[in-house]
């Protein structure tokens, strides 16, 4: 898969910021063996931990610790790598740093070794970028969907994909040098079988790839509803904090208040909108001509009602949330609910809550996690991570792989070949196989050095 081939070698402190135990220095690249063996003073044996005394160009020590040499292509890069396992003290290890560097190595960019794993095809691209989730994952489950990712299950989802579409390229592209025969000898009914399967399969793949990308990035959540309803207070007992202005007064909330809240693993960006009603000056119409554009990005609307009276304003909240991925409707102000409302239970898809004293909150927390899991259990079979490229990606595999479906049913063949073309090209971009070096470069460039 390399078509740029290294000739440096690379060196990066590889452990995190900051003072611990242990600190590791890696190489990779034709000289990262004989500049380890040059700082330790010790042969290396591949795979085998060897204690030695690093030093510096005048033989004084540096530090003490432990060389290990992965001699390539049985490394994680496909080089030669070596790490340098040192005192976590951040000043020894950039010594190390910079003696690598005199001996004939250079600092190495963010991300560059992930990205030389993946340009010597030990990786494909989606194993490279769960790397960098499952060191960034905020909770076990993320952590582990991360994991299933980086070993490939993702990976093997769209392989398999992608090697239908192959064969379906094959066939209608080989049935268009045989346009005089009837459409019935060519086998392309069969091609429309195998496609309408092979668009299911891209369906439920996009489903579970979008869970993937909600376990990562976390859900964006707008909070909607009439004046008065308590989606201020909402936000506030959500995050913790004060963070929004609560007043009876209608109206207070003029634009949209933002607030990044993590309820157990979960990340949650809220969008606190303005109450929608008729009327209103200029300002308050401002801000809800804001609340319906934050609509427009949302993963889920949480419409919220006063609990006493949940019919008033509901018309107003399913009209303005259509088009968003999921609702939620939330009764607030449950507190203030007459004992013989409060016995009876809420709808299926209705949480009653009080901001104000915590009624119904664990409640509402499952609802949110369920919403993130698509529906799926806690910690489901097989899911992986997932990024927003590689779903909008599956997504334009889709819209090309339907394109040819109704090409195909119009025996328009030459159209139909372009169409799964561009969708076998469309795949290819998520794994790495067509794409361009700009996106390769914005994709190593987010993640973190020495890695």
């Amino acid at each position: 898969m390399n078509d740029r081939p290294t000739t440096d070698t690379i060196a990066a402190i590889a452990t995190a910021p900051g003072a611990g135990g242990v600190g590791i220095v890696r190489l990779s690249g034709p000289r990262a063996l004989a500049i380890a063996e040059s700082i330790g003073g010790r042969a290396l044996l591949p795979r085998r931990a060897v204690r030695a005394v690093f030093a510096d160009a005048d033989g004084a020590a540096i530090d003490d610790g432990i060389v290990l040499a992965f001699p390539g292509p049985h490394s994680f890069t496909g080089e030669d790598v070596a790490e340098l396992q040192a005192h976590g003290s951040p000043v020894l290890l950039r010594r190390l740093v910079e003696r690598c560097c005199e001996l004939g190595a250079r600092q190495a960019r963010p991300g560059e070794f992930s990205e030389r794993a993946f340009l010597n095809g030990k990786l494909d691209l989606v194993q490279a970028e769960a790397i960098a989730d499952l060191i960034a994952a905020s909770d076990l489950r993320a952590a582990r969907a991360a994991r299933r990712s980086l070993e490939g299950v993702f990976s093997q989802r769209i392989d398999t994909i992608a090697a239908t579409l192959l064969r379906l390229r094959i066939h209608v592209e080989a049935a268009i040098d045989f346009v005089d025969e009837p459409i019935e000898t060519l086998g392309i009914a069969g091609v429309r079988v195998d496609l309408d399967r092979l668009v299911d399969d891209l369906r439920r793949l996009i489903a579970e790839a979008e869970r993937g990308r909600r376990l990562r990035d976390g859900l964006h959540a707008v909070l909607l509803g009439p004046p008065n309803a308590g989606k201020s207070s909402l936000l506030n007992a959500l995050s913790g904090d004060a963070r929004a202005i609560v007043a009876d007064i209608a109206g207070t909330t003029r634009d949209v208040v933002r607030e990044t809240v993590r309820i157990d693993g979960l990340e949650l960006e809220l969008s606190d909108t303005a109450g929608l009603r008729e009327g209103g000056d200029a300002i308050e119409r401002e801000g809800m001509r804001r609340a319906h554009a934050e609509l427009q990005r949302a993963d889920v609307a949480l419409l919220v009602l006063d609990a006493r009276d949940p019919q008033s304003g509901r018309a107003a909240l399913e009209a303005a949330s259509v088009g968003v991925p999921a609702r939620l409707w939330i009764l607030n102000k449950a507190d203030l609910l007459e004992p013989a409302a409060a016995g009876t239970a809420a709808q299926a898809d209705e949480v009653r809550v009080s901001a104000l004293t915590g009624e119904g909150m664990p409640a509402l927390h499952a609802a949110l996690r369920g919403l993130a899991a698509g529906g799926a259990p806690e910690a489901a079979e097989g899911e992986f991570s997932a990024r927003a490229r590689q779903v909008e990606g599956l997504g334009r595999t889709l819209e090309h792989a339907l394109a040819a479906t109704a090409e195909l049913t119009a025996e328009r063949m030459e159209l139909a070949a372009e169409e799964l073309r561009l969708a076998h090209l469309a795949l290819g971009e998520i794994t790495g196989q067509t794409s361009a070096d700009d996106l390769l470069g914005h994709i190593f460039s987010s993640f973190c050095i020495g890695k």
